[in-house]
């Protein structure tokens, strides 16, 4: 399968610097300015104190894999010759968690607990994708 027939990211007004940063081979996160929250998923208010005073902050590309599953049977046609692939909740260094797939030849050994760092996914068109590897 090519690579590039994947689904590619959509942006809208809340997440658009999230998917700028990922162009740019970069990783951020959401932060509160006023209580100080660092979260993730991108959104207008803050999930913590409901203020919409946030800012983009550079994550490190690391954390730890809080628990996975893996994928045997393809939801959507695209991801059908990608089986086995593994899906993971992985929780930041900087403390917010997010869901991503673990790439590499070693993917399907992963286990709860091993450390990560982000890869960038080429979607086409220049879209990246932030996922990890495990570190």
């Amino acid at each position: 399968m090519e690579q590039n027939t994947l689904p590619t990211p959509v942006a809208n007004a809340d997440s658009k610097p999230y998917w700028d940063a990922a162009r740019e081979r970069r990783l951020v996160i959401r932060k509160c300015k006023a209580c100080s929250q660092l979260h993730f998923m991108p959104r207008h208010l803050c999930p913590q104190c409901w203020s919409d005073q946030l800012e983009w902050v550079d994550a490190k590309g690391t954390g730890t894999v809080h628990s996975f599953t893996v994928v045997r049977r393809a939801s959507d046609p695209a991801f059908t010759a990608l089986v086995p692939y593994v899906v993971a909740l992985i929780e930041l260094e900087e403390g917010p968690r997010m869901m991503a797939n673990i790439l590499g030849a070693d993917a399907l050994e992963v286990k709860i607990g091993d450390r990560v760092k982000v890869t960038f996914e080429d979607r086409g068109d220049g879209a990246l994708l932030p996922q990890f590897q495990r570190a």
